[in-house]
């Protein structure tokens, strides 16, 4: 594989140089702030490192995305899909074991089943550059775990469920956005892909507060439990 081989995939993009998608570079300043905001909160609230390490995470999100929308090539596309997938990976065994309180076993057995769904989804839902959405059905697997998070916590009148479903929302119509890039460059020459960063890191946001809130310390989780 030729890891420097061009990219052309978004409606901004009109040509090779560094600063061909200028909005959809600097949109994802957002991930920065909303990482490192999430960060100052935690450790004011006295996190442990984990939820630190979250929080920074989230900004490595805007990093790798940033490389891609400048760089355009095959090695940048990898930077800009690995922080995504390991971040929304992070989450959700940090969540399971700490706002569920479940076992390391039962953890192993979610993540086997949630690959199992990705795989499926991703037969049934084959990616490809002309498939009309932009190649955003890779995500679908992604709202459907926040969905089921956000059904979760509302079954068990957990105090965070009105946050996760606002970012599942949130996360929903900025999918949408993502999906409509390429439709929509006629009309609007720079595209709605921008639109897919802030919204994005706006419900990264939502589920770090989510998570420092209600995650954040093992006592916290204790706390959280009894009430």
């Amino acid at each position: 594989m030729d890891w420097t081989r061009p990219i052309n995939a978004y409606c901004e993009r009109l040509g090779p140089e560094f600063w061909a998608e200028p909005v959809n570079a600097v949109s994802n300043a957002a991930f920065l702030v909303a990482g490192f905001a999430a960060l100052h909160r935690a450790r004011k609230e006295n996190a442990d490192i984990w939820l630190q390490l979250l929080c920074l995470w989230a900004a490595a999100i805007g990093v790798g995305s940033f490389l891609f929308h400048t760089l355009a090539n095959r090695w940048s596309e990898l930077a800009d899909v690995v922080p995504i997938w390991s971040f929304i990976a992070a989450y959700v065994v940090f969540t399971l074991r700490r706002m569920f309180a479940l076992d390391w076993r039962v953890i192993g057995i979610a993540a086997v089943v949630s690959l199992a769904v990705v795989a499926l989804v991703m037969v049934l839902l084959p990616e490809s550059s002309g498939d009309g959405t932009n190649q955003s059905t890779q995500y679908i697997p992604a709202v459907l775990a926040l969905a089921a998070f956000a059904a979760a916590l509302l079954w068990s009148r957990h105090p965070g469920a009105r946050l996760v479903i606002a970012a599942c929302a949130v996360f929903a119509l900025s999918l949408f956005f993502r999906s409509i890039d390429l439709a929509v460059c006629e009309a609007l020459p720079v595209g709605t892909h921008f639109l897919w960063h802030l919204l994005n890191a706006a419900m990264v946001g939502l589920l770090l507060l989510v998570a420092i809130r209600y995650g954040g310390t093992a006592e916290r989780l204790g706390a959280h439990a009894t009430t």
